[in-house]
């Protein structure tokens, strides 16, 4: 299909909106809150067909890697570290996935990630440029 391999690659954290409000929405720890903010971020996506592994490298060498079959469901882990259950689908060409309290897509748009979550009406976005 169209756009499948449009994910592969290493992005680099690039600009947000909305941060502290949706962090303080999802109840986010101030430890956590404080480590996230314009934090350099490099998202590395792997993608074999519909099936994804997706690393976040932190400052500092801690990573955060979800994996995933498109459709199927998968153990994954929130920005806060919790482990949850999450369906991720395929909708015209973006990726999908009801975490425990926020709503996520992923997209590749103009060459860069751009991540939006939703929570109770407040939307943040994350734009990475790609790197690799």
């Amino acid at each position: 299909p169209k756009g499948t391999m449009a994910f592969a690659g290493k992005y680099e954290f690039e600009g947000d909106e909305n941060y502290d409000a949706f962090v303080q929405k999802i109840g986010l720890p101030s430890d956590k809150v404080e480590m996230g903010r314009n934090c350099k971020i490099v998202t590395e996506v792997v993608q074999n067909g519909d099936d994804f592994t997706w690393t976040q490298h932190f400052p500092g060498g801690r990573t955060t890697t979800n994996s995933f079959t498109v459709g199927k469901e998968a153990d994954m882990e929130t920005m806060g570290g919790k482990k949850f259950k999450a369906i991720v689908k395929m909708e015209d060409g973006k990726l999908v996935a009801d975490f425990p309290n926020y709503h996520h897509t992923a997209e590749i748009s103009g060459g860069k990630l751009v991540e939006v979550s939703t929570s109770s009406g407040v939307v943040y976005k994350r734009t990475s440029k790609k790197i690799a």
